[in-house]
């Protein structure tokens, strides 16, 4: 840590020197350092120190035109295939022609498997509309015959009580006609 004494603009003035101080000398290091890896690297390249600033260091390289007499051979060539017999291409075509049988079993083997699982699904489908209409159908039935046993109930009641009634007036018309009779 670096201590500075004095007023505040002496303090500020003092710690932009020290950093750029710290800055130049790091541009430095490194500008060596680059110019000796460049040196050790290839012989062809020259680095030209442009100017310092604050905000860094500029470089130049400079590569020298490539020489006829050392240029070594890059033609690239394509990798030599083997060349096949007649039994290894066969072979091969056997081994391609197994795969996609092999290939075709499994597509239909999934497809197989698909199409059950729909009928199992459209069957599980079924039986439960099934179960629901007789369920509907047994819930009505049911209802329609508990309806049925309280209207004959209902219609048996009203058919008592008419007769209870028609007793009474036929009791009460006996009585009036015993009374006009007496009467008489």
């Amino acid at each position: 840590m670096i201590r500075v004494n004095g007023s505040g603009e002496e303090r500020s003035a003092a710690l932009v020197n020290q950093k750029q101080e710290l800055v130049h000398g790091i541009n430095d290091e490194l500008a060596k350092i680059i110019q000796s890896d460049l040196k050790m690297a290839d012989s062809d390249i020259k680095v030209k120190e442009l100017e310092k600033r604050a905000s860094g260091q500029a470089f130049e390289l400079i590569l020298s035109p490539p020489s006829t007499d050392a240029a070594p051979d890059l033609s690239i060539s394509s990798p030599k295939k083997k060349e096949c017999s007649l039994e290894e291409i066969q072979k091969k075509l056997e081994a391609a022609e197994e795969r996609r049988k092999l290939h075709e079993a499994e597509i239909l083997k999934q497809l197989a498997e698909k199409r059950e699982h729909e009928k199992e699904v459209l069957q599980k489908a079924i039986e439960e509309n099934n179960n629901f209409s007789k369920m509907a159908e047994e819930k009505l039935t049911s209802k329609m015959e508990t309806n049925k046993e309280k209207r004959e109930a209902q219609m048996a009641a009203k058919l008592e009580r008419l007769r209870e009634k028609d007793k009474k007036v036929e009791e009460i018309r006996r009585g009036k006609e015993s009374k006009d009779v007496c009467e008489n």
